[in-house]
């Protein structure tokens, strides 16, 4: 694997190696596609962007948020080279189907990337406490790369996040080298070619110091927490759960027409709530941290 100093760039290294192994394994493609649920992190449009890329976006089930399956199998062309999946998904914390994925990019000869950048240091100890947490990383076999950050869950300070791959042959399409420069040799195994060394030193102690006792307390209090607002949502007529959260992270929006859940974030803030707004659907997001256990009752 590669640190990197975030989320998105290790997004972008991902999308950038696997453009680059498009073009070694399959030099006929001159327009490639990366097909994406529609949830997917908009990092990826950005290196998509970036590096030539055309995003070709899978439609979720409004209900569960999952992916169709069905349009994702259609939308694979000849020009197919990467095949995404979250672990869970930003907007409504819930886990896309990637064991079904994975038999899908299986299938076809295609690549998969997980980004699990919230999720890759919560998921393991969500698991180990007894939640259901479907397969979602390598032991998952058509898995070929998985995106994590150390400062979200991995409570690592800013910037600090890996990008780990299968295999090293794939990785490697990912490094940048240049041997014609008067200046000698020139290889970058991310996106950046100075790299700040506090916050991979500062991930390295913050990972060590909690060990896995530290991450599945915290990761305990954090589903306690988690649990008591799904509870406290459902048990409000006029609001719903947006899918089903695995994690500590999920989305609720309003059922009733006379309430907007933004108005309702603007009420909420007044009492020191800080709810992110988000679109199709209106809704709130709640990002829930160890720190929340202390308020649990309020």
């Amino acid at each position: 694997g590669v640190m990197t100093s975030g989320g998105t760039e290790s997004i972008l290294c991902a999308v950038k190696g696997y453009r680059d192994r498009a073009r070694y394994l399959w030099p006929h493609i001159k327009n490639p596609e990366i097909l994406l649920p529609k949830s997917a992190h908009v990092a990826f449009e950005k290196g998509a962007h970036y590096f030539g890329i055309k995003c070709v976006w899978v439609p979720l089930d409004e209900k569960t948020q999952d992916p169709d399956l069905d349009a994702m199998r259609k939308r694979i062309t000849k020009n197919t080279i990467l095949i995404v999946a979250s672990a869970p998904q930003y907007p409504a914390g819930t886990m896309d189907p990637i064991e079904k994925i994975s038999d899908i990019a299986l299938e076809k000869g295609l690549p998969l990337h997980v980004d699990s950048c919230i999720g890759g240091f919560m998921l393991p100890f969500v698991e180990k406490l007894g939640h259901n947490v479907p397969l979602w990383d390598f032991r998952v076999s058509g898995v070929t790369s998985i995106s994590a950050d150390c400062h979200k869950y991995g409570y690592a300070p800013k910037g600090a996040s890996v990008i780990s791959w299968r295999n090293a042959d794939d990785r490697l399409h990912q490094f940048h080298a240049f041997a014609g420069w008067p200046g000698g040799y020139y290889a970058s195994p991310s996106l950046l070619g100075t790299r700040a060394g506090g916050p991979i030193a500062a991930a390295w102690a913050s990972i060590n110091a909690m060990g896995v006792d530290g991450y599945t307390d915290q990761a305990k209090k954090c589903m306690e927490v988690a649990d008591m607002m799904k509870k406290a949502i459902t048990d409000i007529p006029e609001l719903e759960l947006v899918g089903n959260p695995v994690m500590s992270i999920l989305c609720f929006k309003s059922i009733d027409a006379k309430i907007h859940p933004f108005a309702l974030a603007d009420a909420m803030a007044k009492k020191g709530w800080k709810l992110s707004r988000q679109q199709n659907p209106n809704s709130l997001h709640v990002t829930i941290m160890p720190i929340h256990w202390n308020v649990r009752e309020k």
